[in-house]
């Protein structure tokens, strides 16, 4: 990297090398202040000849002071043990083999920690440096995901106690006081046990889900799917289980493309959306099914895609709260759950190569619309 890559600032000019081999940005139309991360670079004198806008934001030092200073000086970096870093790194004077300095953890002066990695450019292999080559990178953004991280373990931490708790009071109560406790006493405690240890399955299986999504490893299985019988099955599973029949309408555009994909994660995006229309919403839950143009602009046919809506006639979702339905612990109204389930329908439905969309429905309550391309597997294209 060039130091004429900088714009003119005060007597930098006379201090500018020839340009690189890889060439220079100025030629590219690049400037450094338009570069994301904070770029200082420092002669073969140890004087610093370049300091970017970003530079001057993570460090909060103005360019015009940095410039023509010492490295060390301009920028007086300590390991997380508090000792100098040019110091122990001595880039001028250590190895002569040494190239780089790979990212790590650092802290400005005041204790704000920031990314930095560092390219020692020279002249000829084992040759003295010539140039100190130094990025900066803000840590609010690693910060923010550690946050998440700790939200999430907290919150499954939690979300574990509670049923885990219940199993093993229940179990050791019967393993105690077993022929003191009737048929139905008895019979009552394991359900409760059974019930609770189905939430502990549950639980790990988002948590699997949600690795596999994070890491971009959740794998589709397509096969010939009939999506009007999936919600049909759902429908009648909420009739037996005590939902009156009327609450629910099911409408079915006809003809239907034929659709690809994984049965059983389509079948969790079903469960997950019509149980937050039944538990979170009232009124009558309505399920349209249509065939959809692909949103692909290669596809020239029809009915290359299967939208899904999903509806409710309850008070809705806030409008200031539409733009985080789909992020990790979003909870409705109503309290309960992990709020991880919206998160990995939106996982599941992208993996597909689908959209999901949440809005306001005809009548007021929360819609939800997912749209899946046909996407028949690759061996019978």
């Amino acid at each position: 990297m060039s130091v004429g890559t900088s714009r003119a600032r005060g007597s930098r000019d006379a201090r500018r090398a020839p340009a690189p081999r890889h060439g220079d940005l100025a030629e590219l139309g690049i400037d450094p202040d338009d570069l994301p991360d904070g770029l200082v670079v420092a002669d073969e004198h140890g004087h610093v000849i370049c300091f970017n806008a970003a530079a001057e934001r993570i460090t909060a030092v103005p360019a015009r002071d940095a410039l023509g200073q010492r490295l060390e000086k301009a920028l007086p970096l300590e390991d997380l043990e508090g000792r100098r870093w040019w110091q122990l790194t001595d880039p001028y004077g250590g190895l002569a083999i040494r190239r780089r300095q790979p990212e790590r953890n650092l802290l400005l002066p005041g204790g704000r920690e920031v990314l930095v990695s560092a390219r020692y450019v020279r002249g000829e292999p084992a040759g003295p440096v010539r140039r100190v080559v130094v990025s900066l990178r803000d840590t609010e953004a690693r910060r923010r995901t550690e946050r998440s991280h700790a939200e999430l373990i907290a919150t499954v931490a939690h979300e574990l106690r509670s049923p885990l708790t219940s199993v093993k009071g229940f179990t050791a109560t019967l393993l105690a006081k077993w022929e003191r406790f009737t048929d139905d006493q008895k019979r009552l405690m394991l359900e409760t046990v059974d019930a609770d240890a189905d939430r502990v399955t549950r639980l790990i299986a988002e948590l699997l889900d949600i690795s596999r999504i994070d890491s971009g490893r959740l794998e589709v299985r397509r096969q010939p799917v009939d999506i009007g019988a999936a919600v049909g099955r759902h429908i009648q599973a909420y009739v037996a289980a005590g939902q009156p029949a009327d609450r629910f309408l099911l409408r079915i555009e006809q003809p239907l493309p034929s659709l690809w994909a994984d049965p059983d994660k389509i079948d969790q995006v079903l469960s997950n959306l019509l149980e937050n229309a039944v538990r979170h919403g009232e009124g009558t839950v309505t399920i349209d099914i249509t065939a959809t143009e692909s949103p692909r602009e290669d596809e020239g046919h029809e009915a290359a895609a299967t939208s899904v809506t999903v509806s409710d006639e309850g008070p809705g979702i806030p409008e200031e709260s539409m733009n985080r339905v789909f992020t990790r612990f979003w909870r409705g109204s109503k309290r309960g759950g992990t709020g991880l389930g919206l998160y990995i329908v939106k996982g599941i439905v992208e993996a597909h190569g689908g959209t999901i969309t949440v809005g306001r429905g005809p009548q007021g309550g929360a819609e939800f619309r997912f749209t899946l391309p046909v996407a028949a597997p690759a061996y019978l294209t």
